[in-house]
């Protein structure tokens, strides 16, 4: 489903991404971990060429990543993001930011868009808040709402970028559960994300970046109880504290 092959990102004199090279099967939940500034979310950003890339290749489905214009935003509609910010438009109702993009870019009728979001609402647990604003939501049901805005435009692959980061700590397990749910389903994901509970129970491959390299990629638990790297050791030593 995802394909990338030797790619490299500078910015400016910085090293960013190193001879990336990883294959995503289709209904595979990929975990990318690291500390900071080993390259996660700049790998995850270039999935979707919110980065660009200096070198090598991106496939989504077969399709090589465009350059730019409506050959990318076609396929960008294919690949959902969920940011650490859950960039919701302030001033629609919950419904409205949910049925925006399948009405203006998949041409959906406004009936069948508002059908849509009323279900995938339902699934992430907050379908009595539709029509209420951003500002009157717990952060928590602001990332359910940019899970199902995500979900809307039936993508092939979803992309999450630390998605529990800016959360509070009672709010992050109802984002978690509805993203668990998601890789049951079948969802092609790929999660950059602290949550090491998450990464082992949902993750069916664990990468591990450091300095803007793959250093390892291998099953969760092989990661977790038998990591080959010192550098890994080393981070699941600080975050599991042993």
């Amino acid at each position: 489903m995802i394909s990338i092959s030797g790619v490299e990102k500078y910015f400016d004199d910085y090293h960013a991404l190193r001879d990336i090279n990883v294959e995503v099967d289709r209904g595979k939940v990929v975990i990318v971990l690291g500390p900071s500034g080993s390259g996660k979310s700049t790998l995850c950003r270039t999935i979707n060429r919110l980065e660009t890339i200096d070198a090598g290749e991106i496939r989504i489905d077969g399709k090589r990543l465009p350059e730019e214009g409506k050959e990318l935003a076609k396929l960008r509609a294919d690949v959902g993001m969920v940011f650490q910010q859950f960039n919701l438009f302030a001033h629609k109702t919950i419904l409205e930011n949910v049925t925006l993009a399948p009405i203006k870019v998949r041409n959906q009728s406004k009936k069948d868009a508002e059908k849509r979001a009323m279900e995938l609402l339902d699934r992430v647990g907050i379908a009595n808040q539709a029509n209420k604003y951003p500002a009157q939501l717990s952060g928590g049901q602001q990332q359910r709402v940019a899970i199902a805005r995500a979900l809307a435009m039936d993508p092939k692959v979803m992309l999450f970028d630390e998605p529990t980061s800016a959360l509070d700590p009672e709010m992050v397990n109802e984002v978690l559960d509805v993203m668990v749910s998601l890789a049951k389903e079948g969802m092609t994901m790929v999660v950059v994300t602290h949550e090491m509970g998450f990464a082992r129970k949902a993750g069916d491959r664990v990468l591990f970046m450091a300095e803007g390299a793959i250093v390892e990629d291998s099953d969760p638990e092989t990661f977790f109880t038998n990591p080959s790297s010192d550098r890994a050791k080393d981070f699941l030593g600080k975050i599991l504290g042993h």
